[in-house]
């Protein structure tokens, strides 16, 4: 990790989840902040960290040459990298506590935002609380699902083999759909998919099982981070494999169709629009912040 000012007096975090997927948050507005990899996997370790299955840096998209170019569109860039520390072009779960977030600090106000990816800009809608004061649920328009070959995708377990649907949402998914989600094993190791090399960069693997109409219940794998709590971009290809298998396709159909998802950390809402549009709606909640340590940071893996 760089040098920053902020650095001598600590460096401000948060934490927060979306079902359960939860996030290291590090506020860095002017994009001062270069984070190694190794420094990510240390900071999302559960045990000599703060731990997470991911981290999320939040900068105005003006201040990073990743998302410089996408700045006349959207104010905030999501610097989102996996918890091994890869980087990776977009996550669902991410984006909706990457909202409250902006949010909560009074950045952004409910409402539309819109928010700079390495997937492109990306559309969120931010409910306002109810009276309560339960946070909103954000929906987040994921953009278009697209259906790329290779035919003929297998996914194995140990000896249980399942076809498998083939599904990008800015990043790659293999969807199985399978009798009973223990078959997945416990998922510490990625599930192998064939054929090599259809999948040269890694992929995150789903299995679905059927809970009732328009109701289906997964597991995932995600690669970088193995099986996470909850998956944004995994529950939404699992809702457009599924409406393919259903014969539910919105463009042929013109209608809008939309899955009810439940994930071990709970419930998510996929619709898929007739022009192609997939929107995913569920909670986002900031659980606490804090300060890390200035001697612990500068342990930390350059």
């Amino acid at each position: 990790m760089s040098e920053s000012p902020l650095q001598p007096a600590g460096l401000p975090f948060l934490k927060g989840h979306g079902t359960q997927n939860d996030f290291v948050i590090l506020p860095d507005p002017d994009g001062r902040l270069v984070i190694g990899p190794e420094a990510v996997a240390v900071l999302c370790d559960r045990r000599a960290g703060i731990g997470g299955d991911g981290l999320l840096r939040v900068v105005r998209a003006a201040a990073d040459p990743v998302s410089a170019p996408l700045a006349d569109r959207a104010e905030w860039f999501m610097d989102y990298r996996n918890s091994d520390g890869s980087i990776a072009e977009m996550c669902g779960n991410g984006l909706r506590v990457f909202a409250r977030y902006l949010v909560h600090a009074g950045l952004a106000k409910p409402g539309p935002l819109a928010v700079a990816t390495r997937a492109g800009v990306l559309q969120v809608r931010i409910a306002e609380d109810a009276a309560d004061g339960t946070p909103g649920d954000i929906t987040v328009d994921m953009g278009v699902a697209r259906l790329p070959g290779p035919d003929g995708i297998e996914v194995t377990v140990g000896n249980r083999h399942w076809p498998a649907r083939n599904v990008n949402m800015g990043n790659p998914h293999a969807v199985a759909f399978v009798d009973d989600l223990d078959h997945a094993g416990d998922l510490l190791a990625a599930p192998l998919t064939s054929p090599d090399g259809a999948y040269p960069e890694g992929v995150n693997v789903e299995f679905v099982v059927d809970r009732g109409p328009r109701h289906v219940a997964m597991r995932v794998h995600e690669r970088g981070s193995g099986e996470t709590r909850s998956c944004g971009t995994g529950a939404c290809a699992v809702a457009v494999a599924t409406a393919r298998r259903d014969g539910a396709d919105p463009a042929v159909t013109g209608e809008s169709v939309s899955y009810v998802v439940d994930l071990p950390g709970g419930r998510l809402v996929i619709a898929e629009h007739p022009d192609g549009r997939v929107e995913m709606t569920g909670p986002a909640v900031i659980v606490g912040s804090g300060v890390l340590e200035p001697d612990w940071l500068a342990a930390l893996p350059r």
